[in-house]
Formats: structure tokens, C-alpha cells, sequence
């Protein structure tokens, strides 16, 4: 069980992603996060991560990897395909 509301994780998830997007821009992507419903992080990969095969491992092993490693060990990141913004529930 996460020890965190939602709201108490937000600042927490945004410098995650903010020490993350970097790496992420090198390779003409980036990232935006969406939500945090109950503890699972919902982001969307942007440019050149849109339909990248490697697009998977790096929300994993980077960005869900950094996430449990500096905030806690049972968050979980999903990855927002465009259009789903609004359907967050019908994911993961």
C-alpha cells in the first residue's frame, strides 16, 4: 500500500519526470504526465516515442524504474496513447 494520497505524490512524480525528460528529449521525445489515480501514474510519451519500439522499455526501466527508486517501490507508470486522456480507467 502506497503511504501517499494522489495529491501528496504530484510534486514528487513531476521532479521524477523532470530528472527524466532530459534523456527522453536526446531522442526527439518527451513526456507529459496525464494523472495519478490511486497511486498509478499515467503519462503520455511524446514525439519521436509515439510509435517507437523501444518507447516500452524506456517508461519501465527509466521512468517507472526512477519512480519507484526515489519515491516509493509499488507505483506503477502507465503510458497514455493519444486520444485516451479521457479513459484513464480503461487502462492498465
Amino acid at each position: 500500500m502506497i503511504p501517499f494520497t494522489d495529491e501528496e505524490l504530484k510534486p514528487a512524480v513531476e521532479s521524477v519526470i523532470e530528472k527524466v525528460r532530459p534523456s527522453i528529449k536526446l531522442d526527439g521525445g518527451d513526456i507529459q504526465l496525464i494523472d495519478i489515480l490511486s497511486g498509478t501514474i499515467y503519462v503520455q510519451l511524446q514525439g519521436a516515442c509515439v510509435g517507437c519500439a523501444s518507447s516500452g522499455t524506456t517508461l519501465k526501466y527509466g521512468v517507472e524504474k526512477q519512480m519507484k527508486t526515489l519515491i516509493h517501490p509499488e507505483l506503477t507508470v502507465i503510458n497514455v496513447p493519444v486520444g485516451w486522456e479521457d479513459k484513464l480507467e480503461q487502462l492498465g
